[in-house]
């Protein structure tokens, strides 16, 4: 390249452009290379190791997940479902599911949900909280559930004829086997069935709902004994 200036005697010739006219800096390029280079000769144990540790996490959490899906585990998950006894049979119907995060807004609060409802049995599916945290839990899914029903609180501010119901809330994990998923599960039942529930067992739309059925009954026993469990709901529809 050939470069004049008006005060110049004669011209000057560059081998290679230089990045800028009149620059007294030499090509950028090679320098770029060769701190890329020196970076590379530095640090390449710290980016090894980095990428064989996420390498490790991403293996280990898709062994997990694959472990919860064959146990059929998905305590992440929140299901609410109604519970009732229709025409001599027991009806399961869910309300809604969402990720526990979602209902519980901490993860603090979801961790001790999940560790609680690993002290669940078999036998004793109700998930067992300090005193002072059972409003917590139950009140988050009412809010949830009473969001779901607000119109009808606005018809009966407005002058409407509604119905009044009564349901309680009770946070479970079902352990049985015969279970085909097991999740963390707000239980919502009428207060008056569970003030009433029938000594001889409904006829079930699935075999396993003996399970649920088995829940119920210990549910109506702790209503009378704890009610602390459980959250109260009125519903208008």
């Amino acid at each position: 390249m050939l470069i004049c200036q008006a005060d110049m005697a004669e011209c000057v010739k560059f081998d290679r452009p230089a990045a800028f006219l009149g620059s007294q800096y030499p090509p950028i390029g090679p320098y770029m290379f060769e701190s890329l280079q020196n970076a590379i000769v530095d640090h390449w144990l710290e980016a090894v190791v980095g990428f064989v540790f996420m390498a490790v996490g991403l293996i280990i959490g898709r062994w997990r997940a694959s472990k919860k899906f064959r146990k059929r585990e998905f305590f992440e998950r929140l299901n609410v479902s109604l519970n009732s006894i229709v025409d001599g049979t027991l009806c399961i119907r869910t309300l809604m599911e969402k990720n526990s995060q979602d209902v519980f807004l901490n993860t603090v609060a979801v961790s001790r949900l999940l560790d609680a409802a690993k002290k669940t049995t078999e036998d004793d599916p109700i998930i067992p909280f300090d005193t002072d945290d059972y409003w917590f839990y139950l009140n988050s899914v009412l809010n949830e559930i009473s969001e779901q029903f607000a119109g009808g609180f606005i018809l009966r501010d407005a002058g409407a004829e509604v119905k009044r119901v009564h349901y309680v809330i009770c946070l479970t994990n079902e352990c049985d086997g015969n279970l085909q998923t097991r999740k963390i599960r707000a239980m919502v039942v009428q207060k008056s069935l569970l003030e009433n529930l029938p000594q001889d067992p409904p006829e079930f739309e699935q075999p396993y709902h003996d399970t649920r059925w088995n829940t119920l009954k210990l549910m109506a026993q702790r209503w009378r004994e704890n009610a602390i469990q459980f959250k109260e709901i009125e519903v208008l529809a």
